[in-house]
């Protein structure tokens, strides 16, 4: 397909709402991270195969001469997904500020420089009639996009459809800027199909995501009303440990191995001594009438 060459008012119009709602998709998700000061149920990898996803994105948007907003869309996805990306680094992986900044810094240098390098090779060819190299790059860019919405899933997965960690403004907003960036696709002169693509994932991807916290919460109805009439959190109430992970059972089971050894030296007079008190207990349950402690002491003068 040839590159555009006449866009429509209503395209830029769409283009560039769905840019703006794009460039600040992250922010609430950036706002949440740091309210919590923990990133659980966000992937990493997510968040840096988006960031990636942006160079040949953007590389594509330019080559096939989308409407400025358009073009513009995949450097604001780059950077909002970087920043993300740092916090899952500084609060889930104890890595210092400085050095998760440096980091972003680092690859969104080499996302741009990779950026720049493919528009220069691929922007003359392409004006020539050779188009299979942008095509390839635009379905890089479509596999990376829908990469960074599979590893959610498996969050899911882990909590029973679950979702936590995840922004719903974030998602919503996303989804938003994803449909009207694919209604200004549809306003221009020629439809671009593998431009849709890359909004048509992300726009069925996050819906799967609404629909399993929609099933979750119809699932989950009566343990969270329960929660709220005991006034706990959620995740404490008997029945909710399917939700959770790491599993709170497991969890138990694992103290309820532990054994706890004390050892006392004894120092007696010039020759000196030592006692030795070894103490085993078994788990926290009761387990009905008796609970035996067995203590054993030697002394030796």
């Amino acid at each position: 397909m040839a590159p555009q060459t006449d866009i429509p008012v209503a395209a830029n119009v769409l283009g560039t709402i769905g840019t703006v709602l794009w460039c600040i998709q992250l922010i609430p998700q950036i706002w949440y991270n740091w309210r919590q000061k923990k990133t659980d149920g966000l992937p990493g990898i997510m968040m840096f195969t988006w960031a990636l996803s942006a160079a040949p994105f953007g590389v594509y948007a330019v080559v096939q001469n989308f409407s400025i907003a358009l073009q513009v869309q995949p450097q604001a996805f780059c950077a909002l997904s970087l920043i993300s990306w740092c916090q899952i680094l500084i609060y889930n992986h104890s890595f210092r500020p400085l050095r998760a900044a440096l980091l972003a810094i680092l690859f969104a240098a080499l996302f741009a420089g990779l950026q720049a390098l493919l528009i220069l090779t691929l922007r003359g060819p392409y004006r020539h009639g050779v188009s299979y190299p942008i095509i390839t790059v635009g379905i890089i860019a479509a596999i990376l996009l829908a990469a960074g919405l599979i590893p959610p899933y498996f969050e899911l997965w882990k909590r029973s459809g679950r979702v936590v960690g995840i922004n719903f403004v974030f998602l919503s907003i996303d989804f938003l800027g994803a449909f009207f960036s694919l209604m200004a696709l549809v306003a221009q002169r020629e439809f671009d199909a593998l431009g849709g693509v890359l909004y048509i994932v992300c726009l069925v991807l996050e819906a799967g995501i609404f629909a399993s916290q929609a099933v979750f919460l119809v699932r989950s109805r009566k343990l969270r009303r329960s929660a709220k009439e005991m006034g706990v959190d959620f995740d404490e109430v008997e029945g909710a440990e399917k939700y959770v992970f790491p599993r709170p059972a497991k969890e138990a089971e694992a103290e309820e191995g532990k054994v706890g050894a004390v050892v006392v030296l004894d120092v007696e007079g010039g020759g000196g001594g030592a006692a030795v008190a070894e103490s085993n207990t078994a788990s926290g349950e009761e387990r009905g009438n008796d609970k035996t402690n067995v203590t054993q002491e030697i002394r030796e003068v």
